[in-house]
Order: structure tokens, then sequence, then C-alpha cells
């Protein structure tokens, strides 16, 4: 047998699911065949609890369980006594180099009945003679006769090379938790009290260790983890990281603890997780003794310690906790001395990481020091990797010693910060930028950057007036960064809802002599505005996707410069006026400013640019232009590595493809935006993209997962004030209820939001729920509850900037109006629906239309009408809804064919394809034996999503309790059924 490597995660108790599921597999192996297995990982990294999930899992027969003694581990063959006191064996271990055969004649006769599993904790620390006879045996697992049953699984630490006894044997890493599992650690901890900046703070320090997480989280007060109190810093420290190291550290030779140093050092300074061999040599050959200007001569790389492994002439730790560790631990003059020395010894001493190792050595502030720093970070030509050029920024900040220039810097590292997904610490260095004074313009561009950071994940009103401080602030000689701040002042009251302060944003300071619709914009402000009174074509914002209107300085560091001949105050000024009349109805006013931030973004290959191009594209309603915008944004955020705006690129693609009509597209994109959001750390935006798979999860029918994204998009929404997500996610709920044949439950959701009043929803979308809500109303009976609505939704048609709109309208007013009217509109909206692409509405009329003649016994009609919507339905996923056309068409007497109306016949039949993909997850999982709590665990999800979900998986498939469930699980998954 040889030696073969597999990666895992530490299958912690509460964990279900997939990762479960293989280590599950594992233990059946070794319950059916035997064979042993080398468990390793670092410290802290889950041996012991991967052990104990083992022990508790092996239900075939007995376990013998033992953790290592230390104190006994000089004595020969007392691991091998512990073992067998473990068994309850009474024999003696002889000491004439037998012992290997009286354990295998110990095991046959154990497992002669049944399988056994034997699990040793920590074998490394075990008595020599003990660590070679079971070395002995487990190679002898498989071969010798009798003990093929025996399954042994025995824990070795990852920070150094596995000892040769088990050098042969199959070894399972256990690699660190991710994200995910890490927080739901942390959540089991503390029963759900641990605020989400907080949690998100301790997931990335811990980085998958799950000791060291425990560990930082019982540092931590109650008030700290609830986010009341400040966090201690360094939130790891040495006394934290020393202890979960263990003894590993404990011992070394003076020799090996300073080349472990430097080793750590030179990781610091470059921020990889290995470190040039030869440069760590010449360090090491230099340390202590050499001048430090001086550097030290070439020499061969040092003899690497067992800590260590040396891939390519790289140093690197086995374990990346040790190395935190010893530099955490390591006292602060050699500390200083390891980085004095590596300075001296690389080969560019005017580099960024060369000048970091110096910066490390300086006992206080050094502006010329600090000076160097930044020009180096900021020399395009170097190509220093972006986390690299951020540390440089603030070492240099924190190395100025003059207080404006100390904040602008720490200002320009939050940027980058920001740029790179970090938000968290982002905001810590604005902290930092405004802990001293500062010159209005240092102060302005701070907080335009906190607004922005509110923007995508804090409160939206907070924002916004982080923007509107900006904004004076920066008033004056920078006309660009005022309007930037201006229209991130509206794109937050737009967030929020709040009409009149989207216009007083956009009219701050207004001085603009060109301004022709002053009167209006006053009129506006003072809450006099109406949607009929605005002009010729009066409406409010077009869809969905004009929320987030670009924000944010115009370029960033590493970006393709504007184009010389257009200002960015220019464009910015043009979107603001656009963004203004759009507000006020004008769109005879908003097409010209409008229409030049879209052609002057096409040749943009800036991100920022590109995305406020697609804003005004959504604005127009060129959809077309708003895609190919957005999708080159995202290539461009992409190329320059700014995560922050890959989510933004992908919420514009999303709602450009279902303003075509194209939810699948939508859904894909929101998908993609949600992880990409999570991952930078923007709420506000995932809430957004949760909203948009709300919307796409309606229109195929998926219940289950339209509550999901509909529950996870309000939960935000609540707490940071997004109204248009809250009210696009109520709007999915209620198309969801329409398309189940439950148009009281839609017209209840939908009314409030849409009719006049205080409850309306946000101002710019609620008009795209009214021909859901006219639907709903109509088909319950009460369709005197629409009328009203549907002379407003006229106005918002008939501007012309939703190409579905006018369809719609006709098909509004076809539901509402008499018998003899009623076909004739049914058929005008069926042509304005050839102008357009989207299957998905010009099916519903069809349904509608159909419906609407069976009911007047015109069957022939009907069932072409209804076969043309099933057909439609189907094209577009729209599955449940299919099964409403289908039934329609069985009950004028039709056979209806196809996926749909199969769909229709197996439903309530034991068929697992039935499930929609989240249920089949929670199916699976709880097939596996998880509670309804691991389940929601390990899905992240609440454990009344998962009842609920599990409810519908009951019903649909026909069973009435768990091992019902369990047992068609298992029938499918051998005949191959898709679970």
């Amino acid at each position: 047998m040889t030696g073969q490597t597999t990666r895992g995660s530490a299958p912690l108790r509460y964990r279900a699911g997939p990762r479960r599921q293989a280590f599950a597999a594992l233990l059946d192996g070794l319950r059916t065949d035997g064979g042993a297995h080398v468990v390793t990982g670092e410290p802290g990294g889950g041996r012991t609890a991967f052990l104990e999930f083992a022990a508790r899992a092996f239900r075939a027969g007995p376990v013998w369980h033992v953790r290592a003694e230390p104190a006994c581990s000089l004595q020969p063959h007392s691991g091998l006594r512990t073992l067998l006191r473990a068994a309850r064996h009474a024999g003696r271990v002889p000491g004439d180099g037998t012992a290997e055969e009286v354990l295998l004649d110990i095991l046959r006769a154990a497992s002669a009945r049944s399988p056994l599993l034997v699990c040793v904790d920590d074998v490394h620390l075990w008595d020599t003679a003990s660590r070679t006879a079971l070395g002995r045996v487990a190679a002898r697992v498989h071969a010798a006769d009798g003990v093929h049953r025996v399954g042994l699984l025995v824990t070795v630490p990852g920070h150094r090379p596995v000892e040769r006894e088990w050098a042969t044997l199959p070894v399972l890493e256990l690699t660190p938790l991710t994200p995910g599992d890490a927080a739901g650690l942390l959540h089991d901890l503390t029963d759900g009290a641990v605020d989400p900046v907080v949690r998100e703070e301790l997931v990335t320090e811990a980085q998958g260790n799950p000791a060291l997480l425990l560990a930082l989280a019982h540092r931590l007060s109650p008030a700290q983890l609830r986010g009341d109190h400040a966090l201690p810093r360094p939130l790891a420290d040495a006394g934290t990281l020393t202890a979960v190291a263990g003894g590993c550290l404990i011992g070394q030779r003076p020799d090996r603890a300073d080349l472990l140093l430097v080793v750590a050092a030179a990781m610091r300074a470059t921020g990889e997780q290995d470190a040039e061999a030869a440069l760590v040599g010449r360090a090491t050959n230099g340390l202590g003794g050499r001048d430090g200007d001086v550097p030290p001569e070439p020499s061969e790389p040092p003899q690497a310690s067992e800590l260590l492994a040396v891939p390519g002439g790289r140093l690197r730790f086995r374990s990346l906790l040790v190395g935190r560790a010893v530099y955490a631990g390591a006292p602060s003059e050699r500390r200083r001395a390891a980085h004095r020395s590596l300075a001296a010894a690389h080969p560019a001493p005017h580099g960024v990481p060369a000048l970091l190792h110096r910066s490390w050595t300086a006992p206080g502030p050094d502006a010329v020091l600090a000076a160097e720093l930044e020009a180096a970070a900021t020399d395009s030509t170097s190509g220093t990797p972006p986390a690299l050029r951020r540390t440089a920024q603030v070492r240099a900040a924190e190395l100025t010693p003059d207080d404006a220039l100390r904040a602008r810097r720490y200002t320009v590292a939050a940027e980058q910060a920001l740029l790179a997904g970090h938000p968290p610490e982002a905001l810590r260095l604005l902290d930092a930028a405004g802990s001293r004074p500062a010159p209005a313009p240092v102060r302005g561009r701070a907080e335009l950057l906190r607004g922005r950071v509110l923007l995508a994940d804090g409160p939206v009103d907070d924002a916004r007036e982080s923007f509107l401080l900006a904004a004076g602030l920066l008033a004056g000689p920078g006309p660009a960064q005022d309007d930037t701040a201006v229209l991130g002042a509206a794109d937050a009251a737009w967030a929020a809802g709040d009409r009149q302060g989207c216009l007083r944003a956009l009219t701050h300071d207004a001085h603009d002599a060109h301004d022709t619709h002053g009167a209006s914009v006053q009129a506006a402000v003072a809450g006099e505005f109406d949607l009929r009174a605005a002009g010729a074509n009066p409406t409010g914002p077009q869809e969905a996707g004009e929320r987030e209107q670009p924000v944010g300085p115009s370029a960033h560091r590493g970006a393709t410069p504007a184009q010389p001949s257009v200002p960015p105050s220019a464009l910015l000024r043009d979107h603001r006026d656009g963004m203004r009349a759009v507000l006020l109805g004008r769109f005879d006013l908003a097409a010209a400013p409008l229409t030049r931030v879209v052609d002057r973004g096409r040749p943009a290959t800036e991100p920022e640019r590109l995305l406020r191009s697609a804003a005004a594209a959504l604005m127009l309603g060129d959809v077309g232009a708003a895609r190919r915008a957005g999708a080159r944004a995202l290539a461009s955020a992409r190329t320059l590595g700014t995560a922050a705006l890959e989510p933004r690129a992908l919420e514009y693609l999303a709602y450009a493809e279902l303003r075509a009509g194209r939810h699948q597209l939508a859904r894909t994109h929101a998908e993609e935006g949600l992880r990409a959001a999570r991952r930078a750390g923007q709420r506000n935006t995932a809430a957004h993209h949760h909203a948009v798979l709300a919307l796409a999860a309606s229109i195929e029918g998926a219940r289950a997962r339209v509550t999901e994204h509909a529950t996870a998009a309000l939960t935000t929404a609540r707490r940071h004030g997004l109204a248009q997500a809250a009210l696009l996610a109520q709007w999915a709920a209620a198309r969801a209820d329409l398309g189940e044949g439950r148009p009281e439950e839609a017209a209840d959701r939908l009314g409030p939001l849409v009719r006049p009043g205080a409850r309306r929803g946000h101002f710019a979308v609620w008009m795209l729920a009214v021909p859901c809500f006219v639907e709903a109303a109509a088909l319950a009976g009460r369709p005197e509850d629409a009328r009203a609505v549907v002379e407003d939704f006229a106005l918002w048609a008939g501007c012309g900037a939703d190409p579905q709109a006018p369809a719609q309208l006709l098909r509004c007013r076809a539901l509402l109006a008499a018998p003899e009217a009623a076909d004739e509109l049914y058929l005008r909206a069926l042509d304005r629906h050839d102008e357009t692409s989207g299957d998905f509405e010009r099916a519903r009329t069809e349904l509608l239309h159909g419906k609407w003649l069976r009911r007047r016994r015109r069957l022939r009609e009907a069932r072409a009408r209804l076969g043309e919507a099933l057909v439609d339905f189907e094209r577009c996923g729209a599955q449940l809804w299919a099964r409403q056309a289908a039934a329609e068409l069985r009950a004028g007497g039709a056979a209806p064919s196809g996926p749909g109306a199969g769909a229709a016949r197996r439903h309530g039949a034991r068929d697992l394809s039935l499930l929609t993909p989240q249920q089949l997850r929670i199916a699976r999982c709880v097939a596996e034996g998880a509670t309804n709590r691991e389940v929601a665990l390990s899905l992240s999800v609440s454990t009344r999503t998962v009842d609920y979900h599990l409810r519908n998986v009951f019903a649909t498939l026909g069973v009435r309790s768990r091992v019902e469930l369990v047992r068609l699980v298992e029938q499918e998954e051998k005949t191959g059924a898709q679970l």
C-alpha cells in the first residue's frame, strides 16, 4: 500500500450535508473492508473532533478510542497498554519484540464477530516501541488473516512531516473550515448572539481554524460579541495564537528559532504563504551580527526546521497558524532585528517589501520613509499586488507625523480596501483617518468613501448623510467629487424609497444656470409634485434596475483614465441632471443628458464609467445598451481586481435581463452576484440579488425558492431601510401566489403597495407590480380595487421607457372591461407583445385570454390560445404557470402534451424529480439523519425555512414520516434518481 492524501474539512458535530456524507462513506469503507488511515491537520484543525465523530458514527461494532498520555511517553509500550485498557484486555505486552503479533491476535479476536474501529488520537506522543508496533500492525491490517474487518484511525499533527511508521498509509488531511462552516460553528457556540460584523471579523481572523475561532470567541465579552463594545486589537494576540499552537514551538534551538522568525517576517512583508529560501538564508546569516545597511554575503539556504516545507526553493510553514504564532510570540526586539536583516538582504532595496521591512524597524514616525512607501505603493509599473499596495499605504499612514497627510493616506488605503471587497477594514481605516484634525477636502473624501461603504453594507439613511456631508466638504475646487457625493446621496435616498430626499440631494447647492425646470424641482421638494402634472410624459423611474446609480470616484488607481475630451465633472453632471428629470417625470428633459452618458460610456474601460452608462441606459429603457455596459463593467472589474464593483455590475446585468424578459439569464447573473456580494461583504447588494432571485423563482414556480430569497431580501431590507428591495421581494411572493392559483392572497399582499396612500411601495417600483395586482384583483372578484391604479399605470406606459408596459396596460384594461370590449383589448395586447421580447408576459396574456374564451364557451379559440400559452410557458421554464395552462386545456376538453403537461400529470406522485433543488438538498440531508437544526446550519438558512420546505417535501412525495422519506431517497438513489 502506498500513501495517498485526501483533503477534506473537519466534520464537526453539527455539520450535515455532502461533506459529512463523504466522511460517512470513509467510515463505511472501514466497516466493510477495514484498513488504516492517518488523519492529519494543523494544531486546532479538528483532528480530535474528527475521531469523536468517527467513534459516534461507527455503530457496526465496538470502538476502542484512546488519547495519548504525554506523561507516559518515556515508558516502553505504555501506548499499547493504554490501548489494551480501552479494549478491557487483561493481557501483558511482551518486551521481546513480539508485541506486533500479540496486538494482531487481540485485534483478530475482537473483530471475529463484528467489525472493530480503533481510534488513536495524537499517536505521535506514544513511546517509540508502541508507535513502531502499531505502525507495523496498521500496514498489515488488510493482509493479515482474520483482521480484515479492523479499521484503524490515527491522528498526527500536520505542522511537521508524517513519521516513517505511517508514511505508507493513506492520509486524510483536514483542511480549514470554509467561511460558511466557520460561521455555523460560531452561531452554534454563541446561540446566534454574535453581531454579523463581529462574526465576519472572527471568521476572517481564524482563517478556518476551529480551535482558534473558539478561542477568539471566548476571549470576547458578551458586549463585544454583540458589537456594543470595540474589539481588542490585535484580535488574535500572541497568547491566543501560542495557546492554540500548543507545545509545537517549545524546545526550538536558537538558530532554528531565528530561521522560523525570519520566514514568518518575510511572509508578513509579501502577504504570501511562503518565502524565498535564498533571501531567508541571507537574512538569517545576517541576523544579530551584521550592519543592517550592508547586505550580507550570499549563502546557502539554511537547513529547514521540521515545521517548514521547502518546495521549489521556497520556504513555508506546514501550518499557517504556527507561522502566525512564531511571529506574534517573538520578542519585539527580535522581530525588529529580523525585519532589519531582511531589508538589508533584499535584492530590491526600494521595493515595497524591503521598505515594509524597514518600516517595521522604525521606532516612531518617519516622514521620509512614509513618503518612500507611498511612492512605491503608487508605482503602477512595479507589479506590486493590490493587497501589498494597501499594506504599504497603511504603514505609510502610520509613520506619517503630519495629521492631514496621515488622514489622506489612511483614506487612500481605505479606498483600496473597499475596492478589494473588505468593507470592515475600510471602515476601520476611515476611523483612523478621522481620529485627528484634517482639512475639509481630506475629511470630505473620507466621508464620501464612508457613504459608499454604508450604501453597499449598512443603513442607507446613514449613507445619505455621509454623502451630503461629503458634498458640503468637497464643494468648491473639486466639482467632480462634489457631484459624485451628490449622486451618492441621491442613490441612498433612492434605495430608501425617499423621492423627496432624492430630489433634495440632486438639488443640493444647485447652481446650474441651465436648469430649465427649477420650479418643478422646488414644487417636488415641497411635496407638491404629482405624476399627472409633471408634463406630457409623466412617469417615475422605469424599472428595478434603476436603483443603484454608480457612486464613488469616477476612476481608481490602476484604471484607465477618463477621456481627456470629456471631463469627469461633465459626465457626472449629465447623470445628475438626467436622474433629476426622471424623478420629475420629465423624460423629454432627461433624454439628452442620459443619452450623452450612455454614448460616452461606450468607449470607456473603467468600471465606474461603464456602470454609470448602464444605469443611464436603464433609465432610458435601452435594455440592450444596459446589458452591454454591464457586461463590460463586469469584465473590467475582474481584470482590475476590484471585487467591490463585481456585485454591482452583476446587479445591473440581472435587472437588464429581467427587463428584457430573460429571467433565466437574470437568475444566473443574480446567483453569481449574490456570491460576489457575500465575498465582498455587501449585504445591501446581496439583498437586491436575493430579490431578483425571488422574482425569477416566482416565474419558474419554485415557491420554496421564492420564500427563501424573499425572506433573505426582506431581512436585510428591514434592517437597513431598503424600500426597493423590500417591494421587489413582496412582489415576487405575490406573483408566486398568483401562479399557484391564489389571487385573493396576491391581491391582499400587493394592494397596499400599489394603491395611493402612505403605504404605497417604493416610488420607482410600485408601478411594476400593478399588472400582477390588477390580475389578482380581477380573478378574486374585486375589479373595483384596481381601476384607479390602472390609470396611474397608463401614465407610466405612455412614457415609452418600458417596452412591456403598453401590452401589460391593454391586458389590465381587458381584465376590467365589459365582455363586449375585452376580446378586442386582449387581441391588441397580443399584437403589442409581438413588438417586444419576453415569452412570459406574452404567455400570461395568452393564458388570461384563453380562460376568458373558455368561460364564454368559445372552446376552439380557447384551446388554440391556451396551447400557445402552454408552449410559451414551457419555453421560458415557467412550469407552475404551464400547469395552469394545461389544466385549462383539460377543462376545455383538450389533452395537453409536452413537458408541462407531463409535470402536471405526475404532480403528487412519489417522484423526487418534482422537488425543487432546495427541497432536494434538504431531503438528502434528512435522509442522512440530520435534524432540522443541523440542516439549517448546513445550508445557512433558518430552522423555520427548513420546516417549511420539509412540509412541502412530505406533501409533494406523499410521505408521512422521516422513515418513509429515507426509504424513498435510498430507493431513488439506487435506481439513478436525480437526488
